[in-house]
């Protein structure tokens, strides 16, 4: 090897300094682009809101009163919120499992007591004797003229898949009633 100038290795220290600086900003991201360099944005999905029924939740249970659940809230899930249900509730009479609707009034009978419905009629009932869609059980929907047992399950699992009704209208889109039984059930159930 020829010796080299002390000018000369310098120069190489020089530029391999140049070059090991440049290299290192490199790999570690640092490389400045001047005023204009823009760094990457970071996407950040907002989660979709959890929709929310409000449920009356009445009887055997610690604190009774209205609560607001997220929609697939079920039956279980409402009693809880109501402080859970007393020593005296008869638990075996509700159905845990069954979905809340919005509207609907969850009651929890006491032992050996009589259980609340409303005046004029079953529980899925109200007031004005009609059936309440999105609260009504497969015994209360088979009492409505036409609807036997496996067409009263049909819309029990409807209202199971698509949640609560949001119009009567939507019962056509239940397999088994078409626009002539709909305009039968139309003044016989509500929401």
């Amino acid at each position: 090897m020829p010796p080299v100038s002390r000018r000369r290795a310098l120069a190489y220290f020089v530029v391999v300094l140049a070059l090991l600086g440049l290299g290192g900003r490199s790999l570690l991201g640092q490389a400045d682009d001047g005023p204009s360099h823009k760094k990457p944005v970071a996407l950040v999905s907002e989660p979709a809101p959890v929709r929310k029924v409000l449920v009356h939740v009445v009887g055997a249970v610690r604190v009774p009163g209205l609560y607001e659940l997220p929609e697939d809230s079920r039956v279980d899930d409402a009693i809880r919120e109501a402080g859970g249900a007393k020593a005296k509730a008869a638990l075996e009479l509700v159905n845990l499992a069954a979905p809340v609707a919005d509207g609907q009034q969850v009651v929890v009978p006491a032992r050996g007591g009589l259980v609340a419905a409303p005046a004029a009629g079953p529980p899925g009932s109200t007031s004005g004797g009609k059936v309440h869609l999105n609260s009504a059980t497969l015994e209360e929907l088979d009492t409505l003229p036409g609807i036997g047992p496996v067409t009263a399950q049909k819309i029990l699992d409807y209202r199971f898949a698509h949640g609560a009704f949001q119009s009567v209208d939507e019962l056509d889109a239940v397999p088994g009633i078409g626009s002539a039984r709909l305009a039968q059930l139309k003044p016989l159930v509500e929401l």
